[in-house]
């Protein structure tokens, strides 16, 4: 096995679909350090590469696969890659991370970057061994699903290979359709799923063959005991994570009247414990199945009577569980592995079946869409039916009957109705489970994702609600625009270093400043790695600013703003999101209308980047 002595092997695959051909370029010190690798490094390339308003389902949208610095050092929870590209459900950039052992195979190839363009004109994988780069048929998987996908083209390559596919929903392009990896690892939201489909591209295989040695091991060495420290002292990354999964949550969310029901219409599922945590071990628990290099553990395997898989996660949980009022813990654990298997976003998935049952109820779908429910569920859809949030889910996933509007999103749903005022979202994409009525600071964390409805971009609910590292009152937006900007900044530099995100439960900017000084044998401070992340942010912005997306979209939809619980911990509760926007623009040294400011792009050394906002 070769090795490099580097945190990079400065190295970028562009693979050209139409033809099958691919070249191998140079990246750029200045990039990498101004970038880092994985989410900064792929919206930056992005940025350059991508002319605005491209079609995210045509040929000239561009899908980049992206790891990061520390996939060679064995730290704990360095695998995590990332995808970036266009959203087709959002319009957005997306840019989504998994673990598994997929990100280290990656990383052994010797490349920093895969960038696929174009289209191919029949179903196709690539298979990288090393410095061997093939492009093979895969007509023959074509509409399998990604559990089968996976063993396949495990038995076509290599035993120890790793894969990255998609199922019938990217094949199909469904907007919420996702890319699955080491089976039952996600790559999801924004339709990711969908865009790698639209260039017929069904898998990337990766086999290693490169060996990461960085300038000075011991360096190295002290950060990684210092983090595995730590993390091994915290108490949500010791104990509860690890015992229970994600959905050791259920109980603490739901508690504080935080927990989305019925489509958002309540903060408290009465029957939440059913899906709990607790509940899954107790009844469906295989065993743990950690990410590599991962001491946390929280991936765990199930099984119910008919199937097993990887999950359900404390969203999935949620999205088909309280957020359509149900709490048959086997069938929304079923509906899982549909996810998994036809390869959809969970969030979105439930979400929108959630906004269908609203819908539905209320009496707002016309005859012809009332026949095709009844035809594909025996029944009127309605809150509560369990067997229906399994079947559409399946449906979803093979883009089939009243499968195809839910394979649409919430908003494209509710529009199409004549409700948009139902979808429960942020710039298209489906809000997660955290209800800002019961967590005020995720009014503002969600209303500026940049990738749209999405928590894990900066995760308030740690001080909000766990207490980590601090705990704050979470009825108030006193102080949440600067916290807001502070966890946004750190998180854009954890997902870009390819690490999780569950290790700001125990780790600070310090601790993540000493690991990038380590890895790349520089001097980095907690206020150097800060400002890498404020980049990183506003490189984002400045993509989305380009497609036309501005303040108007820096909102909450009607309900989370205008009508508060009614009942509950978290009763009476009304969102005033514009005072809360003013002060973090303002911090964030853009206008009042979300523009980064001349002397912020400046000071970011980003003035080529923003100056499409002069023209």
């Amino acid at each position: 096995m070769e090795t490099i002595k580097s945190a990079y092997h400065k190295k970028l695959l562009r693979v050209n679909l139409n033809n099958h051909s691919f070249t191998i370029e140079k990246i750029p010190d200045k990039i990498l350090s101004e970038y880092i690798g994985g989410r900064g490094l792929g919206s930056k390339i992005l940025f350059d590469e991508l002319p605005p308003k491209t079609n995210a389902l045509g040929p000239d949208n561009k899908l980049l696969f992206v790891n990061a610095p520390l996939h060679g050092s064995n730290a704990a929870t360095a695998s995590r890659f990332t995808v970036v590209t266009k959203s087709p459900l959002s319009g957005t950039i997306a840019s989504t991370n998994s673990g598994g052992h997929f990100g280290i195979d990656f990383k052994n190839t010797g490349f920093d970057v895969f960038i696929f363009e174009g289209i191919s004109e029949k179903p196709c994988y690539i298979y990288i061994n090393g410095t061997n780069i093939e492009i093979r048929d895969a007509s023959h998987m074509w509409g399998k699903d990604t559990n089968k996908t996976n063993d396949l083209l495990i038995n076509e390559t290599d035993a120890k290979a790793a894969v990255a596919c998609i199922g019938p929903a990217g094949e199909k392009q469904v907007l919420i359709s996702s890319i699955m990896n080491d089976k039952g690892h996600t790559l999801g939201r924004n339709g990711v799923g969908a865009v790698m489909g639209s260039k017929k591209l069904k898998a990337v295989v990766v086999k290693g063959a490169v060996k990461t040695q960085y300038p000075d091991e011991e360096l190295v060495k002290n950060a990684k005991l210092e983090w595995q420290t730590f993390i091994g002292e915290a108490p949500l990354t010791k104990n509860a994570l690890k015992e229970y999964g994600t959905p050791a949550l259920v109980n603490i969310i739901n508690d504080r009247g935080g927990f989305p029901t019925k489509n958002f219409q309540e903060g408290y599922f009465a029957n939440a414990d059913s899906l709990s945590g607790s509940s899954i071990k107790e009844l469906y628990y295989v065993r743990s199945q950690p990410c590599k290099a991962c001491p946390i553990g929280c991936a765990h395997l199930s099984r119910t009577p008919e199937r097993e898989g990887k999950g359900p996660e404390f969203e999935t949980v949620w999205s088909l569980g309280a957020a359509c009022f149900v709490h048959d813990l086997e069938l929304i654990t079923n509906a899982n592995y549909n996810c998994n298997e036809y390869g959809i976003d969970t969030i979105s998935a439930g979400s929108t079946i959630a906004c269908a049952m609203e819908l539905s109820e209320r009496g707002y779908f016309d005859d012809e869409t009332k026949a095709l429910i009844k035809k594909d569920l025996g029944r009127d859809l309605e809150f509560g039916d369990a067997e229906a949030v399994e079947k559409l889910t399946e449906l979803a996933g093979k883009a089939e009957g009243f499968g195809k509007l839910i394979g649409l999103g919430s908003k494209r749903l509710a529009e199409k109705f004549g409700h948009p005022e139902l979808a429960m979202h942020v710039k298209g994409l489906e809000l997660p489970a955290y209800d800002p009525r019961g967590f005020y600071g995720m009014s503002l964390s969600l209303s500026t994702s940049n990738r749209g409805g999405c928590h894990l971009k900066a995760y308030l609910v740690s001080t909000e609600s766990l207490s980590t590292p601090f705990e704050i009152n979470r009825f108030t937006g006193e102080g949440k625009p600067g916290l807001t900007k502070l966890y946004q900044d750190l998180t854009a530099t954890i997902d870009s270093m390819g690490v999780c995100i569950f290790t700001s439960f125990a780790l600070n900017p310090v601790h993540y400043a000493n690991m990038m000084s380590a890895i790349t044998n520089s001097s980095i401070n907690s206020k150097d790695l800060l400002k890498l992340g404020e980049r990183i942010w506003n490189i984002e912005k400045l993509f989305n600013l380009r497609e036309g997306i501005g303040r108007e979209s820096d909102t909450l939809p009607p309900r989370l703003r205008e009508e508060p619980f009614k009942s509950g911990h978290s009763k009476g509760v009304k969102i005033d999101l514009d005072p809360l926007l003013d002060e973090y623009y303002k911090l964030r040294g853009w206008d009042n209308k979300g523009i980064p400011t001349k002397e912020k792009l400046k000071e970011l050394s980003m003035v080529e980047e923003g100056s499409f906002l002069t023209n």
